[in-house]
């Protein structure tokens, strides 16, 4: 937990000059496949990949370009999760 909560507060500073967009987010989440991946796996996941993600109960909220994404984990459907805007 300790980690997750130190990968979070490093977020602001490791991406702050590197713009993300929907396409490569979607693009990141289509390339894995992890049935048993839960909200904090996927928020964990998010961060190490420069993303602004927070698990909240059982999903993870991204914030990408002002907007507030809702994520969530798909178990046995292709990719890792599916996105809500």
């Amino acid at each position: 937990m300790a980690i997750c909560i130190i990968a979070v507060s490093l977020v602001p500073a490791i991406s702050a000059g590197k713009t993300e967009n929907l396409t490569d987010l979607k693009s990141l989440l289509a390339s894995f496949d992890d049935r048993s991946i839960d909200s904090q796996d996927l928020a964990f996941f998010l961060v190490t990949h420069n993303y602004d993600a927070t698990p909240v109960g059982s999903k993870v909220e991204v914030k990408l370009n002002e907007k507030i994404l809702v994520l969530v984990p798909n178990g046995d459907s292709p990719g890792l999760c599916d996105i809500a805007i």
